[in-house]
């Protein structure tokens, strides 16, 4: 999938910046769907270029009491987990920019630490009550990993976050629900929703909208 020079060049990186173990959880089933094969080639090897990386691998169908532990409601998904579960999800293969996020995401999840600002971290401690982040993507999309990656974040500093990846091409019936016309598209708490990598800030005036049950 990546190159020999590649591959040596992510198994550095992760080896410099990841601190603990991560349980890598892949949803697919027995009768893979469509990109579930490349997503498990993807988390494959990831697990092979770290012995801090395991993959556990789950089928969606059989294993369904897993998937409702995990809130997991579609495949194929993916699930970085460190020292507990941070709420980041990746639905659909995370090719292109979304690889990126992917290993950004998994080192989080070995670390427990983000790079956001203080006063991001300090507003998010605010947050008491669950708040859901979807982030439409397509894999060509240069900015929608900006948007991944700061939602992703978010969760990780806080409990009460959970944010996912959605691969819009991968789930139509979701894209036009959401009137996904362009990406990244989020949508917070199912009555937020705009458009674009907003920068950090920005982004989190629109969450604490969310909270508020209050549209911008």
């Amino acid at each position: 999938m990546i190159s020999d020079s590649d591959r040596e060049r992510l198994r550095v990186y992760l080896e410099q910046r990841m601190k603990g173990d991560v349980r890598l959880v892949l949803f697919t089933q027995e009768m893979e769907c469509a990109f579930c094969k490349e997503t498990r080639q993807i988390a494959e090897l990831l697990s092979s270029l770290s012995g801090k990386v395991r993959l556990e691998v789950y089928d969606f169908v059989k294993d369904v009491e897993r998937a409702k532990e995990f809130q997991v409601d579609k495949i194929p998904a993916l699930i970085p987990i460190g020292g507990k579960d941070f709420g980041i999800r990746f639905y659909g293969m995370p090719s292109g920019y979304e690889f990126t996020s992917l290993v950004d995401a998994i080192i989080d999840a070995s670390t427990g630490t983000t790079n956001l600002t203080e006063k991001t971290k300090a507003i998010v401690r605010t947050i008491n009550q669950p708040v859901h982040i979807q982030v439409f993507v397509t894999p060509t999309c240069p900015y929608c990993s900006r948007a991944v990656r700061l939602a992703h974040q978010l969760a990780v500093e806080s409990d009460y976050v959970r944010a996912d990846m959605v691969e819009s091409v991968e789930f139509p019936q979701l894209a036009q629900r959401y009137s996904v016309m362009g990406v990244p598209k989020i949508v917070i708490n199912e009555r937020i929703e705009f458009v674009g990598a907003l920068p950090e800030d920005h982004f989190v005036e629109h969450l604490l909208l969310a909270t508020m049950g209050t549209a911008p």
